[in-house]
């Protein structure tokens, strides 16, 4: 039972609809501090994981060639499209208007939310952990910083933030499916590497969420599927020859 899974998908839908309905409650200094603070605890929480990196040349190839992938897709520009399908009707029914955003400030924060929502090392690994032992501590762990991310950016966002919980549940049970058929092929490296290129999309969306750079951290995505071939080729043919 995915019971960590969909703790975190209701902590974002609620925590969505709390921000949507009371966020103009919220003073702007306190909505403006918060969102730093969130951007620093990703990047604290990117930091924790990087340091766990055993192999960093896989790692960082896996981040480059990865991003560079995600770049020649286009993947950004297409999860861009999709927070524009998610925001529309939500914004037709509920009449959900961003506060003190222009429409592309607007957009490039959406992204940034889906991003961390739904393609986080934390979140991928949380799900990969409930599959294989039942163990959800790290799902429930992350549903309790999301409640309170979903809070502060849907009083900016609107209800659109709430909708942000489908796509996250939907990539997080295909992980939790998959679990039984991927865990027994990773090792302790690959999975410490794996962590590690999540940190860094971590730390790249703790910038833009505190709005210091924008990196493209949808773009950089393909990475996270590239890191545990890559680090397992690294420690098996490239290592014996060093």
């Amino acid at each position: 039972m995915p019971t960590g899974i969909i703790i975190n998908a209701l902590s974002v839908a609620l925590g969505g609809a709390i921000g949507a309905l009371l966020g103009h409650k919220v003073p702007a200094r306190m909505k403006h501090e918060l969102t730093l603070i969130f951007g620093v605890c990703s990047m604290g929480m990117g930091v924790s994981s990087i340091v766990l990196m055993k192999n960093m040349p896989a790692v960082i190839f896996s981040v480059v060639v990865g991003t560079a992938i995600g770049l020649a897709c286009h993947l950004g520009q297409w999860i861009h499209r999709g927070g524009m399908l998610m925001e529309k009707p939500v914004s037709l029914i509920f009449k959900n208007q961003p506060t003190g955003l222009s429409r592309e400030e607007y957009m490039s924060v959406l992204v940034t939310v889906i991003v961390l929502f739904c393609a986080s090392g934390t979140g991928i690994y949380g799900s990969l952990d409930s599959g294989i032992s039942g163990d959800h501590t790290i799902m429930i762990s992350k549903s309790v910083l999301d409640f309170f991310t979903a809070i502060i950016f849907a009083s900016n966002l609107g209800l659109v933030v709430s909708f942000i919980a489908v796509p996250q549940m939907l990539i997080f049970l295909v992980i939790f499916a998959a679990s039984s058929i991927i865990y027994p092929l990773t090792t302790p490296d690959m999975i410490d590497d794996f962590k590690a290129c999540g940190g860094f999309l971590l730390i790249a969306t703790g910038f833009r969420i505190s709005k210091i750079r924008e990196f493209p951290t949808a773009d950089m995505i393909p990475a996270m599927a590239l890191v545990m071939p890559v680090s397992w080729a690294w420690e098996n043919w490239i290592v014996p020859l060093l």
